[in-house]
């Protein structure tokens, strides 16, 4: 079984290009390859009503994050800090490293 490759990783500043949330910028928190999904902070805000327990001995409305899909997010250029593509290259000491196409900055350190 394969696992499907995201252009996005964890920790990467992206910008939502579709949806609700259009135009929103956020760090992302988690990424789901098996689902092609992403969690980003701040965008895609739910309401998830919790029994009360040991954390939230309360109960009652919490507001979370959902996953998106990762093809609604862009990732944000260093350079320009506008939306870009991604492409890959393999640097003079072998390193495989993601790209912003816009700028040709390398976004892996």
């Amino acid at each position: 079984m394969s696992q499907n490759k995201l252009h996005v990783k964890t920790g990467d500043t992206v910008v939502v290009i579709t949806g609700k949330d259009k135009g929103k910028k956020g760090r992302i928190l988690a990424a789901f390859p098996k689902t092609n999904r992403v969690l980003v902070e701040g965008v895609n805000m739910v309401k998830k009503h919790t029994k009360p327990n040991p954390t939230n001995p309360q109960g009652g409305i919490v507001t979370k994050e959902a996953a998106i899909h990762a093809s609604n997010v862009m990732i944000v250029d260093p350079k320009s800090d506008e939306p870009t593509r991604i492409g890959y290259k393999v640097l003079e000491n072998g390193k495989k490293v993601r790209y912003a196409k816009k700028s040709g900055e390398v976004i892996d350190k």
